[in-house]
């Protein structure tokens, strides 16, 4: 089984540089047009289906994607919605060190927690598309999170990631499989791209940062 992960088109908080979250704000007239070219380049292969998180930025990118592809829209998950980011959300990014310099917003959810949601996800997606290959809609720092999760390196190593991009994760494990790891990150997932960059071309810069990290 084949997804691919795929950041939401752009709002005008992305545009703007605005921390975003659970905040619920639309796609702008950019980000459809990038919906609409995306759809271009996945019509070049093979997918059966499109989910996406339920906040409407990410639910509006997958029903242009499965619009375009003829697939069909499947479920919205609460697994794939953005890490909440409390008090900062609507902040330019800009004011982030000045203002939490630690990244201790109040009401933020727990960066540990994010990654491990993430793959439960996936899970979830797993159980109801066995075998098949989806399009999943969702967001940069829960999709980041997701895949640092499943290869064990640091989510803020990982590169930013653009709207529209796309990281290509596949699963081995069947749905009956899944349905049994449906509480744990589980290696049976693994990343082959990362905003269509190879993962073990991403790999080297992963752990060269890893071992800049100072010892805790």
């Amino acid at each position: 089984m084949v997804l691919a992960l795929i950041r939401h088109g752009q709002t005008d908080w992305n545009l703007a540089a605005r921390m975003q979250g659970r905040t619920d704000i639309p796609l702008n007239d950019t980000g459809r047009a990038q919906a609409r070219a995306a759809a271009a380049a996945f019509a070049a292969e093979p997918w059966h289906a499109v989910v996406s998180s339920p906040l409407g930025r990410a639910r509006e990118t997958a029903a242009i994607l499965a619009e375009h592809l003829d697939l069909p829209l499947g479920a919205a998950y609460d697994e794939l919605v953005e890490q909440e980011f409390g008090e900062a959300e609507g902040t330019l990014v800009a004011d982030l060190d000045t203002r939490w310099p630690n990244r201790d917003f109040a009401g933020k959810e727990p960066d540990h927690e994010v990654g491990e949601r993430g793959v439960l996800g996936l899970e979830r997606v797993a159980r109801d598309q066995d075998g098949k290959r989806v399009l999943v809609v969702a967001h940069g720092t829960l999709i980041r999170y997701t895949l640092a999760a499943i290869t064990g390196h640091d989510a803020r190593d990982y590169p930013r990631l653009d709207n529209l991009s796309w990281s290509h994760v596949r699963s081995n494990r069947s749905a009956a499989s899944a349905e049994a790891a449906s509480r744990s990150t589980d290696a049976a997932w693994r990343v082959l791209t990362v905003a269509g960059v190879p993962f073990d071309d991403v790999l080297v810069d992963l752990e060269r940062a890893g071992e800049l990290q100072p010892a805790s």
